[in-house]
């Protein structure tokens, strides 16, 4: 008999994370790991920080995986386009095929475009993928002025760069508080107080209006009829989940703009296609609302869940949600939710470069903002996941070593 093949569309973090656990799992079938890119899977966080920031080449950031070695083949430069459950056949752009058993969709997703009169001209820049990064580097080294559209993460890392560089930096919010989707008005608005302090400037509750310029790039045009000077623009308004392929094979999606839906095994509305990373919505790991966690972290853990589920094996414990992001010269790290709080309780100084900042909800911690502080921020993911009875006193007591309170009953798998 002909070995299985799964076919994994995508070759991002997430599917090169897959295709390695279906091997540790035991799969001795084909694997096919097909990417739109040329580059082999990569890793996307120093996209926005060390591939700026540095000379590096794209073998800094390449997974160090021998995938010959591990009996992988990659299809890459080449897009699937349709998957024939029935025929069993994944159709390529190229015109070619793959034939396929399973299906993981591992397709990420797109930079939103900047879509105002001028966002087509030279010296307008978004930030995906390896090859984006590679020119942004080159255009800040010679940029003067630079403008960041978008206070998010990815903006902020970039705004970050670009000063670091010598670059004059703006960045433009349409929010009244940057990143204040991930961190709350509070941590939004602390880290956006740090970047002023560093020389960023910052404009908050406005649009652009338009791009200005020529051959290039000379100015963003705001709502409120302002121009900015700029040789450089960085648009970084969000991220739209890949879900064409999907949308095809008619599977459950929770609308275009926010991913395949998927359960706790990765599964998708068709019983042969499975999803992980980016693409997806899941439900959340603290109920059953569907979110879409857009982290390494997550790419990493449904991976491997979405291969077990594949090879019809239990699936792997995940860990509480985490997230980092590297600025100037801050560690920032969030785990949990930081919503709805009934008190933060703060360990450390937020006036300095260390603290963490505990978010209690009925007497447990239920999210945690850290900069430089790692290990409390590691403390904290176990008495969340252990859903521990907290003392705020004790949270706060520096000299109370919070990887004993987190003993204090054991820590469950994740539901």
């Amino acid at each position: 008999m002909d070995r299985p093949v799964f076919a994994v569309i995508g070759a991002s973090l997430a599917g090169a994370r897959a295709a390695q656990a279906l091997r540790a799992g035991g799969f001795d079938g084909r694997i096919a790991l097909i990417g739109a890119e040329e580059h082999p899977p990569y890793e996307r966080p120093p996209l926005s920080k060390a591939v700026l920031l540095t000379d590096r080449g794209a073998e800094s950031v390449l997974l160090p995986v021998d995938w010959d070695d591990l009996g992988v083949e990659l299809r890459l430069g080449d897009r699937a386009v349709g998957f024939d459950p029935s025929a069993r056949t994944v159709a390529l752009a190229s015109g070619g095929a793959v034939i396929a058993d399973k299906v993981l969709l591992a397709t990420g997703g797109r930079c939103v475009r900047l879509e105002v009169p001028g966002a087509g001209l030279p010296g307008v820049f978004h930030l995906r993928d390896l090859d984006d990064a590679v020119a942004l580097r080159s255009a800040l080294k010679t940029a003067g002025e630079v403008v960041v559209v978008g206070g998010g993460f990815i903006g902020l890392e970039v705004a970050a760069s670009a000063q670091a560089l010598g670059c004059s930096v703006t960045v433009v919010e349409a929010a009244s508080v940057p990143a204040s989707r991930s961190l709350g008005p509070t941590w939004g608005a602390f880290v956006a107080e740090q970047h002023l302090r560093r020389g960023v400037r910052i404009g908050i509750g406005v649009g652009v209006r338009a791009i200005r310029g020529g051959r290039g790039v000379t100015g963003v045009e705001l709502d409120d009829g302002t121009t900015l000077p700029a040789d450089v623009v960085v648009a970084g308004i969000g991220m739209a989940p890949r879900t064409e392929l999907a949308a095809d094979l008619g599977l459950h999606l929770a609308g275009s703009r926010h991913g395949v839906v998927v359960d706790r095994a990765a599964r998708t509305s068709h019983p042969a296609v499975f999803a992980a990373g980016d693409v997806t919505v899941q439900p959340s790991w603290f109920g059953e609302r569907l979110v879409r966690y857009e982290s390494y972290q997550n790419a990493q853990e449904q991976a491997a869940v979405a291969a077990a589920a594949m090879l019809g094996a239990p699936l792997p414990a995940r860990d509480v949600p985490w997230f980092w992001s590297d600025q100037f010269d801050m560690n920032i790290q969030l785990a949990g939710e930081l919503g709805a709080a009934d008190e933060v309780v703060l360990r450390g100084d937020r006036e300095s470069s260390s603290f963490a900042a505990f978010h209690l909800r009925a007497g447990t911690v239920a999210g945690v903002f850290a900069i430089g502080r790692g290990r409390d921020v590691r403390a904290a993911m176990k008495l969340i996941a252990g859903r521990v009875a907290v003392d705020a006193d004790e949270l706060g007591d520096e000299s109370v070593d919070l990887r004993q309170l987190a003993r204090r009953t054991p820590t469950p798998l994740f539901r």
